[in-house]
């Protein structure tokens, strides 16, 4: 079969001889391939199956350069296979096509706003914890851990702290389920250790066996509670708080988001699901009366600290929005899940003048603005690649009250 596109979650797309579609991961668009002998898997719309064969491959496929995504399959990344170029052509399409059949948007296929840097950018990497082996998913063996060597999109000062700590892996939780590593805006780095049981009582020792020529902060988080540092300082940034993984990329976005809000000295706007501040400080500089709501209360609390010209309220969105001062802008920034019904309906009911909303999800953005689409009108889309190598996208829609 002939791949003719790349669907959501970076799995090519081909049509069986019976017209069902089958999904292919680590294909391009223009492969023409052979299915593995017994791998399709029918399903009562479509298929699934995997690659046994390149019969011809597209001019968009390229060697991927980390060894994992081929031995090991990994499945932190999607598209390593793809030159840059398609990459950015498959989330363009990916954003395009979801609007449209689950939005029910008549939109082209946005912009999309290359990233900086292709390959290094992550400030923090999640490892599983499973069988003595500390690593990554294989896409194909979720259940499996292979043990991880070096993450080719991870920031390198993350991977030179994680070869350091693999030497010490003794001196972590026994019971451990999930390792953190984290780099924060202030040139700390983050040990996040999570497990069950009894707290981490040896972090201490692993910060002095370490000997880092840098700040060094262990956190230990209960599988059923809240992170704390058990060594090194505990103030700062929070390093369990939400924050962009690639920070850059997440400034490019949240800058252009708020520049199409247009003049808003003196005005009120919403930052909903604001996090640690991020947008509300791009909002307080060009003048605007900021009201900042996050669930997370050490971000807010940090947020806080450093914009005390903003207001702050540790709460979820949908539970305090009647408590607000009525905006003449709002900003979403939801996580994956998409806009809480009740937060769309307060949209809807009294619909603002303009509404940025900022999406990792382009399903969940889909659903959502099909449901502002009764008193909105989408002015602008734009794509963002935040997440190089991968098929996740960052994406921004301007909406303006009809």
């Amino acid at each position: 079969m002939t791949i003719t596109r790349i669907a959501v979650g970076g799995e090519g797309v081909g049509r069986l001889s019976d017209g069902r579609v089958v999904f292919v991961p680590r294909t391009a668009a223009g492969d023409r391939i052979r299915l593995r002998v017994g791998s399709l898997q029918r399903h009562r719309n479509f298929a699934r199956a995997t690659l046994g064969e390149i019969v011809e491959a597209s001019p968009g496929r390229v060697a991927p350069p980390c060894p994992h995504y081929v031995r090991e399959h990994c499945g932190g990344c999607q598209l390593q296979h793809l030159a840059y170029d398609e990459q950015l052509q498959a989330k363009r399409a990916i954003v395009g096509d979801t609007l449209r059949r689950i939005g029910k948007l008549d939109l082209a296929d946005p912009e999309i706003v290359e990233a900086l840097d292709e390959w290094r950018y992550r400030s923090k990497i999640s490892m599983a914890a499973k069988a003595a082996a500390i690593g990554l998913h294989p896409y194909d063996r979720p259940n499996f851990v292979f043990p991880l060597a070096d993450c080719h999109i991870t920031d390198f000062r993350l991977m030179a702290l994680w070869r350091e700590l693999r030497s010490h892996l003794a001196l972590l939780p026994t019971s451990l389920t999930r390792l953190t590593l984290r780099l924060d805006r202030e040139g700390r780095r983050h040990i996040i250790a999570e497990s069950a049981g009894e707290p981490w009582l040896r972090a201490d020792e692993l910060r002095h066996a370490m000997q880092a020529d840098y700040e060094l902060v262990c956190w230990w988080q209960p599988v059923d509670g809240a992170a704390r540092v058990m060594a090194g300082p505990a103030t700062g940034f929070p390093a369990t708080a939400f924050e962009q993984v690639n920070p850059g990329m997440g400034m490019l976005a949240r800058r252009w988001a708020v520049e199409q809000l247009g003049d808003v000295r003196s005005q009120t706007v919403w930052d909903l699901y604001g996090g640690v501040g991020d947008t509300a400080a791009l909002l307080v500089e060009r003048g605007a009366d900021v009201v900042s709501v996050d669930a997370d209360e050490k971000a807010v609390a940090w947020g806080r600290s450093r914009l005390p010209a903003a207001r702050f309220i540790a709460a979820r969105a949908e539970d305090v929005l009647a408590t607000l001062p009525a905006p003449h802008a709002v900003v979403v920034n939801p996580p994956r899940a998409g806009l809480h019904w009740d937060v769309s309906l307060r949209l809807t009911s009294a619909p603002v003048a303009k509404l940025v909303y900022i999406s990792c999800d382009p399903a969940t953005l889909a659903r959502d603005l099909h449901r502002l689409d009764v008193n909105y009108i989408v002015k602008a889309v734009r794509a963002f690649d935040l997440f190089p190598q991968t098929a996740h996208v960052e994406t921004v829609a301007v909406l303006e009250a009809a």
